[in-house]
């Protein structure tokens, strides 16, 4: 009990020291909300990942998907590598940053509202991130409840409140770059911990080829060595949370925004590759873990405890230097992305929201107190909303955290991406994407409430639950935005001509990036 309090302590202690050591880089709005575009490779890329995996993945994804594929899901985390990271980081990092910079965005409903000239679409962009940021960022403490009361015995809630003021305390103070900062300790402590966890969890079975040996022999109605097979009992639906999971972050503002905020070109091309090997490791590692969960719970078990009981029951035999590793662990990723979540909320609330619809603009001073009270608001309220959740099993909130990765990702996926890369993009197909991916989401949670029944096998089969409808949302985008963008050419923005010029500008580089085809 004493290592873990201590390490506790030296934890939050060296977050709350950051945080107050960034205040000087947070005193403008560009500082507090992007680190004023000059954040290195290092930061960046660990802000990236962190930011992705959180608890709801390392306890509810592993375990729940895990349980699902065996050690197929392994799958998961290289997509969500190679697709939402790798390849993320490729198409989308060098572009956005030049067209944000250029426009002058900081958030990505003020690149909508600037890019397609539109304030109507930046009002209603930052209404939907709002609306679905909060219960995303709420499911965030959902994964820390059994570990600290396996750990410590204390009640969620305690865990819940120490979490939220801990967290408020530094994003507060410091802004991005207090978050980033943080996220790369935090990033450390994952790389270490899911190694060595791993390790841990392995060894009581005799080993990697001893567990699989054991995986082997559980029954599966599908086929036998199910949870051993390359692709798992399920390679339809294993695809779906691959797509989810992976092409969703693409479309996510407190993973973009990431891209707004790197330094330079250098910065980019060492980002895309750490970024790449922390998901490796981290999103690899998690999924991998939870592959082999069926080893130390049963059926019955998981029915009557739930998916969020696996992980911790394969943690709960490790030793307390272990478990003291774990809980750090979890803390590091929960901590971060609830970090990234409330400052892109409150950012989006303060400047895309409210200051659009101010007559009298706020100054430079009001918006940063205004962003820091919505700080402490947006964690207050998702604090609340986790507590309530946990103590009262309200369906409604757990249903509604279930959609809000599909919604965003569904409503704003397509528009930003061809936003990025083609000047035909209109107005109105963007309005299309947003009502496709909030429509059918509201729809998804309708039905998951059961209040209504889809009708006919294509219907059942696009709401089968809210991974499926996700990934229809975010496919539908990328098909409706071209089509109805070719047939409303009347609403393309007048000015896109001068946003792509940004991409043309001249730039001196060195001999050794491009090749010259004169003898100098």
């Amino acid at each position: 009990m004493l290592i873990k309090i201590l390490l506790l302590i030296i934890f939050f202690t060296a977050f709350i020291i950051v945080g107050l050591r960034c205040q000087k880089a947070s005193k403008n709005v560009s500082g507090y909300v992007l680190g004023g575009r000059a954040v290195g490779p290092w930061l960046t890329a660990f802000a990236y990942g962190t930011s992705y995996f959180s608890a709801v993945i390392f306890v509810g994804y592993a375990g729940q998907f895990g349980w699902n594929f065996g050690v197929a899901s392994t799958w998961i985390g290289l997509g969500n590598a190679f697709i939402g990271s790798l390849l993320a980081w490729v198409i989308l990092g060098r572009r956005t940053r030049i067209m944000t910079q250029h426009l002058g965005s900081k958030t990505m409903p003020e690149y909508f509202g600037q890019r397609f000239e539109s304030n109507t679409i930046k009002i209603i962009s930052s209404t939907i991130t709002f609306i679905f940021m909060i219960p995303y960022t709420s499911s965030l403490f959902n994964g820390l409840s059994r570990l600290f009361r396996m750990a410590f015995n204390i009640d969620y809630s305690v865990c819940v409140i120490v979490m939220a003021v801990l967290t408020a305390i530094y994003v507060i103070a410091g802004g991005y770059m207090a978050t980033a900062i943080n996220d790369f300790i935090q990033g450390i402590i994952m790389l270490a911990g899911i190694v060595a966890v791993i390790l841990a969890v392995l060894s009581k079975n005799g080993g990697f080829m001893a567990s699989l040996q054991e995986m082997s022999k559980i029954e599966s109605p599908v086929m036998n060595g199910a949870y051993v097979s390359f692709f798992g009992p399920d390679p339809l639906y294993l695809l779906v949370v691959i797509l989810l999971t992976s092409l969703g972050t693409w479309g996510l503002p407190q993973m973009v925004g990431k891209f707004y905020a790197i330094k330079n070109e250098d910065s980019i091309k060492i980002g895309t590759v750490i970024s790449t090997a922390f998901a490796v490791v981290v999103a690899g590692g998690c999924y991998f873990l939870g592959g082999f969960g069926r080893l130390f719970t049963t059926a019955a078990d998981v029915k009557a405890n739930g998916f969020d009981s696996i992980v911790p029951t394969m943690l709960s035999g490790l030793s307390d230097v272990l478990i003291a590793i774990v809980l750090i662990l979890v803390l590091s990723a929960s901590m971060s992305t609830l970090s990234s979540l409330v400052l892109t909320s409150s950012s989006t609330l303060t400047l895309d929201f409210i200051n659009s619809l101010k007559k009298k603009k706020l100054s430079e001073k009001q918006k940063l107190i205004m962003m820091r009270i919505f700080v402490a608001t947006f964690i207050v309220i998702s604090a609340l909303i986790a507590i309530v959740q946990a103590k009262s099993k309200v369906t409604f909130i757990a249903q509604l955290m279930g959609i809000s990765w599909g919604a965003l990702s569904g409503a704003f996926l397509a528009p930003f991406l061809y936003g990025l890369y083609w000047k035909k993009t209109t107005k109105a197909a963007v309005f299309a994407s947003f009502c496709c991916g909030t429509i059918v989401e509201i729809f998804q949670l309708i039905i998951s409430l059961g209040y209504i029944k889809p009708y006919g096998a294509v219907l059942s089969f696009i709401f089968k639950n809210s991974l499926y409808s996700g990934v229809f949302c975010m496919l539908c985008g990328l098909i409706i935005v071209p089509i109805i963008s070719l047939l409303t050419q009347t609403t393309k923005p007048k000015e896109t001509e001068s946003m792509f010029s940004c991409y043309d500008r001249k730039v001196m580089v060195a001999a050794r990036e491009i090749l010259t085809e004169k003898e100098e």
